[in-house]
């Protein structure tokens, strides 16, 4: 099981990529979402979840703290196709309000996991760093 997790992709992006990278995947699940459940938001929130914690996962040391920024907003990016749309700009834009409001427990939940992932990655390098100070030189 190890060799095989060993084996998987382990991309470092930036600050940038990162949030490019979330809020494409998302706006992808968006469009798959109103294709085969004809726009559940549910299963949107639910695939939600699993973007945001390979995001924290992804994102490179030194950006750490983008992940839960980047996160909630690819979530309301992606939320664009999925929302129901009225007439016109106005219909689209309260479509999309209404369904922020339904589905925060999931932007909560997914913005939860990619902070607590971050916040894990930011402990183990600074146990790290302070591990190799207190090393004596060889």
């Amino acid at each position: 099981m190890v060799r095989a997790l060993r084996g998987m992709p382990n991309p470092r992006l930036t600050g940038l990529g990162s949030g490019l990278f979330c809020a494409a995947v998302m706006t992808l699940l968006g469009f798959l979402d109103e294709l085969l459940f004809g726009a559940s938001l549910t299963v949107y929130g639910v695939l939600f979840v699993p973007v945001s914690l390979l995001t924290a996962l992804w994102v490179r040391r030194g950006d750490l703290l983008t992940a839960p920024v980047v996160v909630p907003i690819a979530f309301a990016v992606g939320l664009v196709p999925v929302a129901e749309s009225g007439d016109g700009l106005g219909g689209r834009l309260m479509g999309l309000v209404t369904a922020l409001a339904t589905e925060a427990g999931w932007l909560y939940g997914g913005t939860l996991v990619a902070g607590t992932a971050v916040i894990v990655r930011r402990i183990r390098l600074v146990r790290r760093r302070a591990a190799a100070r207190n090393r004596p030189p060889a």
